[in-house]
């Protein structure tokens, strides 16, 4: 008999929710993302930042003991320049690894993941460190810089899942391009400072760190993905459960080909997303070309040792700090652009991102590698070519952020396999471009090496110049574009 029959007083049976009001209940839910408190938001930010720009160090911090390296392991250069293998397999592996390792996190949750692939990276610091051949340093590389580039493209995935709006964005996505930059930047300053030790405390400096910072990975770092916290918190909580059903369940054969086919098919069809590539990872690349440039061009002309050539890389960073500020009033002026869209009003234009980075291209990428090109000369005091490098850091900050932006804002639903595209193309460039480098600088010289480098940013900086011309219909002319915008 049930408690109605027996008190005679019916149980009010709870009311049904409609699919909106679960969906509404879910947007104010405090344990959505959107909802955290700002300083939740900016802790996991930072921490994932941080670790974008500790990761970055291994890929670059072995080339100021490159030839150090390679005698250990009694590897030559004469022929071919061997000793940059270590920064090419690394760099090959950060080229697949968010391929595959996105759309996993996207789809089973960041958290966990997370941990395990920063476990994983600093577990391979240790074979680094500790290699007895030259084999054996690369292949543990290049499962370091599979799982690096993966953790180095994670802000890119948390920052959409905490910030709603392109406004609350612009700042942590351009932080994220500087550390991502600075990173790299870095590592021959790290491996100028520490290889004297010994080369191998290049690496065990960054065990060290990475080391340090397990525990503050495993406290601070919080599942950002809203889709995976609703599916959890419908078990539990019934007004949820409309709303989680309605969540897309994707099958493999799907998750694949976001991953692989749809960057690939937009890289090779999207004029936007192919030249734009180019552009920027032509910019990634040369912070690895300067990696073998600048050894070359202060040891013969200054005497400098590999430890004073590492240093000079600072320049670069220096360069980059003043990109990063002077992005912010280029986030500024984007958003102000919403008054003036007169095809879909309120709305920001893509094309306002990239007006600073024309003359950035101009006369920052090119004009940099100009003066540097021609102010390498024994008789000109060190410090001219080095503001030269100042000058091109500046440029690679300003483009690579202009580039991710505008690529996000053209193609929105589309915009990871877009940006999947480019960052190939940045780690693929920066692989395998620096291999000419030194054969480069010894044929051409000194001074016309360097400015072949800037023959091509010239010609890249039409790139945006015809997209701030002519991007609107160039826009409309995309497939991609048009069906992310339901035309």
């Amino acid at each position: 008999m049930s408690d109605d029959a027996v008190t005679g007083v019916s149980t009010p049976t709870p009311p049904k929710l409609s699919l909106e009001d679960s969906r509404n209940t879910w947007e104010t839910h405090p344990k959505n993302p959107y909802n955290w408190p700002q300083p939740k938001k900016w802790r996991i930010a930072l921490l994932v930042a941080a670790v974008i720009l500790f990761v970055g160090l291994n890929a670059t911090s072995v080339t100021t003991p490159s030839l150090i390296i390679a005698e250990h392991f009694h590897v030559a250069d004469t022929a071919f320049p061997h000793s940059f293998w270590p920064v090419t397999v690394w760099n090959t592996g950060a080229a697949i690894g968010p391929m595959i390792g996105m759309p996993v996190l996207e789809n089973f949750g960041i958290r966990r993941g997370y941990l395990i692939l920063y476990l994983i990276f600093t577990a391979t610091l240790i074979p680094q460190a500790l290699a007895q051949n030259f084999a054996t340093l690369l292949v543990v590389r290049i499962i370091a810089g599979f799982v690096g580039g993966v953790l180095q493209n994670a802000l890119e995935q948390v920052v959409p899942d905490i910030w709603a709006t392109d406004k609350q964005r612009n700042l942590p996505i351009t932080f994220y391009t500087f550390m991502y930059v600075s990173g790299v930047t870095l590592g021959p300053v790290l491996g100028a400072v520490v290889h004297e030790l010994s080369w191998r405390w290049v690496l065990y400096i960054q065990l060290i760190i990475h080391g340090a910072m397990i525990p503050v990975v495993l406290m601070v770092m919080k599942e950002t993905r809203g889709p995976i916290i609703l599916s959890r918190l419908a078990k539990t909580h019934p007004t949820l459960a409309k709303a989680a059903n309605e969540l897309p369940r994707p099958k493999i054969s799907t998750l694949l080909y976001d991953a692989i086919a749809r960057p690939a098919h937009l890289l090779f069809t999207e004029p936007v997303v192919f030249f734009l590539m180019l552009w920027a990872a032509f910019c990634f690349g040369l912070v690895f070309i300067m990696t073998q440039s600048i050894p070359q061009v202060y040891h013969a002309n200054y005497g400098f040792s590999d430890s004073a050539s590492g240093l000079v890389q600072v320049s670069l960073f220096i360069g980059e700090a003043v990109g990063f500020a002077a992005c912010l009033p280029q986030n500024a002026y984007y958003q102000c652009s919403a008054k003036r869209n007169k095809v879909e009003p309120g709305i920001p234009i893509p094309e306002a991102r990239l007006p600073l980075s024309i003359p950035a291209s101009l006369l920052g990428l090119a004009g940099g590698l100009f003066w540097y090109a021609w102010a390498s000369f024994p008789h000109v005091h060190w410090m001219v070519p080095t503001v030269g490098l100042a000058f091109v850091g500046f440029a690679i900050m300003v483009i690579i952020t202009a580039v991710d932006m505008y690529i996000t804002d053209s193609y929105t639903k589309y915009a990871g396999s877009a940006i999947a595209a480019v960052a190939l193309g940045e780690n693929l460039f920066a692989a395998w471009l620096p291999l000419a480098a030194k054969s480069m600088y010894t044929t051409l010289g000194f001074q016309w090496a360097s400015s072949l480098l800037a023959f091509v940013a010239v010609v890249l900086t039409m790139a945006p110049v015809v997209l701030w011309w002519k991007g609107e219909v160039i826009r409309g002319k995309s497939p991609f574009i048009r069906e992310a915008k339901g035309v």
